[in-house]
């Protein structure tokens, strides 16, 4: 079977890899990316956000919760394989690569929870600060995104791996009904 791509998957894909390295690269470079730090100018807008989600921020660099920096780390590994999954739909046309794209958005579903997670069992400690407006504006909208996306692109590409399983199930058996006669 050739590769079913979905232009929205890709988009996604393709969009959210240059946001994820930009976000990667402010978390591991805190606190030169940080407000006062010589690279903030790169990161200008998490002048704000440092300020309404703290595990970006100076509580959790002082603190040293490691968080931060795990799930930025998880973020390389995501953004890596959905470049992978890119190249393997686009370019060489391999069928596997739904397997890889369901398996990149399966990681970026299970790492977003566990953010979310984390911040409700914590008793809101990272973002319990903010307003309503501000919390919704921007943490709610913008990391609900990261919720919403890969659960469709997993709803979709689920779909088609279990039509692939399905088709190659029907071929074997085919091919053994046809080998006995």
């Amino acid at each position: 079977m050739a590769v079913k791509t979905y232009t929205w998957i890709s988009l996604w894909f393709l969009l959210t890899t240059p946001v994820i390295l930009w976000d990667v690269g402010y978390c591991f470079m805190r606190p030169r990316s940080m407000i006062g730090g010589d690279l903030h100018w790169i990161w200008e807008p998490y002048g704000i956000y440092q300020n309404v989600d703290l595990l970006y921020g100076i509580p959790a660099l002082e603190e040293v919760t490691g968080f931060t920096n795990a799930q930025s780390f998880m973020n390389v590994v995501e953004t890596i394989l959905n470049v992978v999954y890119l190249y393997l739909a686009h370019v060489s046309s391999w069928p596997a690569a739904t397997l890889i794209g369901f398996g990149s958005a399966s990681l970026t579903l299970s790492k977003t929870m566990l953010y979310w997670a984390q911040e409700y069992f914590c008793g809101y400690c990272a973002t319990g600060q903010n307003d309503l407006r501000t919390l919704v504006v921007y943490w709610i909208i913008p990391n609900g995104l990261w919720l919403l996306f890969p659960s469709l692109i997993i709803y979709t590409l689920g779909k088609d791996l279990c039509a692939q399983l399905v088709f190659a199930d029907r071929a074997a058996t085919a091919l053994v009904k046809g080998k006995k006669q």
